[in-house]
């Protein structure tokens, strides 16, 4: 029989099968691929889409469309909520308009149009899959140019669900603080929802970044999977929802959105609010695999960095405040010494700025710091064939500044009064044209004067109470209007710079989401580089992000943030998984210790088109006290795996742990590098293997590797291990 209402999106070994069916289309299935649907297949999955009519129960089926509302039976969260002054709380949306076609990736696009007559809006929906298997979901909810009632449509929300399988029955999402970021924790999905709303005006440091359900006991590297990502970086609202009765024929669903305050879109006939993407994607290769396709959409985008990510100095930890040519020429020639590629002068350079209560806003080098200006150090590191980087927070401002007591009606606050500050700054309202050009005109002014090669883009408080004051003098919520108008600043600023870098930083790790990351060009994971917490930091980035995104650098012994003092070589190998950098003072360092990170630097050279393009693997090693993690090429021929301990185990053994991603059919040749030391032990003896391979190249199939595992070394805590391996038919060694 002929279907022709049923369309299927098909790409990276994903389904995603639409029915257009009346009034509101719905989804049939989400998840493995399906192979090309046949007629019979197509009616077989409507078919048995059809649920039982419960009892004590609407007496028709229960569907879960599109856009669920309560008009289908749907007692969950709705796709969106809103009212007109009050009424029209019912909607009722219909398909009137639905488009498929391909995409030059290989992928497919849906794109349905609803109209509700009872809001006088019409709802236009996006379903993207792309050749990685990642489907993008986005909306537009227009309120009609010839709208027949009167008054503005207080939009309440917008929610983008879609439908999980019963077997789905454990979520995973993150939480965190100020370096402490992406900490996963886990549950069960019971009945009723797991929402988490984020009020910060950022994703924050506890955002939820990644929501995940999945078969119970899901890893790394087995389990079936869903996740989604709300891009998005203003107040978010990610859900897992499952009712008594499900979702028509399935258990629960999965979505996300932007966050509303009350009164935050209010559109009026002819306005439209575009919801945020949420990235949707299904592995049935685990947290791994989910992970693998989030990182080959983000690879295949046209505006990916595709040179070698230059090994980076920043200064913060080095001088902090303490600003000084001599003392700065100095560092840079430490750098250009041991191959650092790119120096990035942080907080401090702008008048007034001795400390953090005061300059904010103000983006003038300051005169009596640096009496000619910044040009006798940008030139030096120029001259040194060294990258200049400059830190700004162009969203903040300090009341001690004369930008604040000039234009104080700038500032986000109530008419009230401005409430507490945090960390001595308040927030800049961007959504206010004058303020908005103010800080294009510093900031394009500075990165044109001094060819500024990147921009350390920072972020420092939440925004509470953030409200502008309209020309009525009422107060009206502004985090929707600052988020829209800080990524047309970005946008901005990259027109008038294509070349310039930017990365993503706010208080650490604060600001990492694919919203800010369409315009910028890294992130930083965490202010803290202490090792120990900055291996699960990285570990969970990477959930979403490819490593060649996140800021991974080294440190002092004694971590600034922990006052944890660590060895070396961990801190060096945690570093080397990211785009590397350095955070230390190069001209208090021994000849020793710039030996050792110039190795280290030259192993980042060696390493970084492999760590930047292969595939992210971690291991399931039962024991939270170890990790094993690494990348393998694309072709599988070469691979760099870090073996890091954290505390001591119960187990004296590791037993055999299996190196994720290669070929169990091929031959490979596996070798320790101790280029930056050698970790220290908690045995008196290493297992053969490794004795033999930190000496020289040891031969071990890929089934051993593999499947059947090797013994680890059990090392002291707090220690970490390189492997290096290459397949035997890339040549000899």
């Amino acid at each position: 029989m002929h279907v022709p209402n049923i369309v299927q999106l098909r790409a990276g070994g994903t389904s995603v099968v639409v029915e257009l069916a009346e009034p509101v289309p719905r989804v049939l299935h989400w998840g493995a691929d399906l192979g090309e649907l046949s007629d019979d297949a197509r009616a077989a999955l409507r078919l048995t889409a059809e649920p039982a009519v419960l009892n004590s129960a609407p007496d028709v089926p229960r569907h879960l469309s599109i856009w669920p509302t309560e008009a289908e039976g749907w007692s969950g969260t709705p796709a969106h909520e809103g009212h007109l002054d009050g009424t029209a709380t019912a909607p009722r949306p219909r398909l009137t308009d639905a488009r498929h076609r391909s995409l030059p990736d290989g992928g497919a696009e849906l794109v349905m149009t609803l109209a509700d007559d009872i809001s006088d809006v019409d709802i236009v929906v996006g379903y993207r899959l792309g050749a990685s298997g990642v489907l993008a979901v986005d909306a537009a909810v227009t309120r009609r140019a010839a709208a027949l009632s009167e008054g503005r449509y207080q939009l309440g929300g917008v929610s983008t669900l879609l439908p999980l399988p019963r077997r789905a029955d454990e979520i995973l999402d993150f939480t965190g603080k100020w370096c402490r970021e992406r900490a996963p924790q886990r549950r069960p999905l019971a009945f009723g929802g797991h929402v988490r709303e984020v009020r910060r005006g950022k994703p924050g440091h506890d955002s939820p970044y990644l929501m995940v359900a999945g078969v119970p006991g899901f890893g790394f590297r087995y389990g079936e999977v869903w996740g989604v990502h709300v891009a998005w970086s203003g107040n978010q609202r990610y859900l897992v929802e499952r009712l008594p009765e499900g979702a028509g024929v399935h258990a629960a669903v999965l979505g996300g959105g932007e966050l509303l305050k009350p009164g935050e879109i209010a559109l009026s006939p002819g306005e439209t609010y575009r919801t945020p993407v949420c990235y949707f994607a299904w592995s049935d290769a685990g947290l791994d695999g989910l992970a693998d396709r989030f990182h080959d959409m983000l690879r295949a985008r046209s505006a990916h960095p595709s040179g070698p990510r230059p090994l980076t100095l920043n200064t913060w930890e080095a001088v902090y405040f303490d600003h000084d040519l001599d003392r700065l020429t100095a560092l840079a020639d430490r750098a250009a010494e041991i191959g650092v590629e790119r120096l990035v002068l942080d907080d401090g350079w702008f008048r007034g700025r001795r400390d953090d209560t005061a300059g904010l806003g103000d983006w003038f080098v300051d005169e009596k710091v640096w009496p000619h200006g910044l040009t006798p150090l940008v030139d030096h590191v120029h001259g040194l064939g060294i990258q200049f980087g400059l830190w700004f927070e162009p969203e903040m401002i300090n009341l001690e500044s004369r930008v604040a007591r000039e234009h104080p009606d700038w500032i986000l606050g109530p008419s009230a009064g401005l409430g507490s500050p945090s960390r001595h700054q308040y927030v800049l309202n961007l959504a206010d044209e004058r303020a908005w050009s103010y800080v294009l005109e510093r900031v394009d002014a500075i990165v044109g004067r001094y060819a500024i090669d990147y921009v350390k883009w920072d972020h420092n408080r939440d925004l509470h109470e953030a409200v502008f004051r309209d020309a009525t003098g009422a107060d009206r919520p502004a985090v929707h209007a600052q988020t829209v108008a800080l990524y047309r600043l970005l946008d901005a600023l990259k027109e008038r710079h294509p070349a310039l870098e930017i990365e993503s930083c706010a208080g650490g790790g604060g600001r990492v989401d694919l919203g800010i990351l369409a315009r910028t060009d890294r992130v930083w994971a965490s202010d803290c580089n202490d090792p120990v917490e900055r291996q699960a930091i990285q570990l969970w980035t990477g959930q979403l992000l490819p490593p060649e995104l996140v800021g991974a650098h080294v440190g002092p012994a004694e971590a600034h943030t922990t006052l944890r003092v660590t060895a070396d070589s961990f801190r060096l190998i945690t570093a080397l998984f990211g785009h590397a950098g350095i955070e230390a003072d190069l001209t208090q360092c021994s000849p020793e210790d710039l030996e050792r990170l110039a190795a280290w630097a030259a192993l980042y050279r060696e390493f970084r088109p492999l760590l930047h393009h292969g595939r992210v693997v971690r291991a399931d090693t039962g024991d939270d006290a170890t990790i094993l993690h690494g990348v393998v090429a694309r072709d599988r021929t070469s691979a760099l795996y870090c073996w890091a301990r954290l505390a001591t185990s119960p187990a004296a053994q590791s037993g055999r742990v299996r190196l994720p991603g290669l070929d169990a059919a091929g031959d490979y040749r596996v070798r320790v590098r101790t280029d930056v030391g050698h970790p220290s032990a908690h045995h008196a003896a290493p297992p053969a293997w490794v004795a033999q391979a930190t000496d020289e190249w040891t031969a071990l199939p890929g089934a051993v590797l593999s499947r059947t595992g090797v013994p680890m070394p059990t090392l002291n805590p707090e220690q970490a291990m390189l492997i290096e391996v290459r397949a035997v038919t890339t040549g000899p060694v």
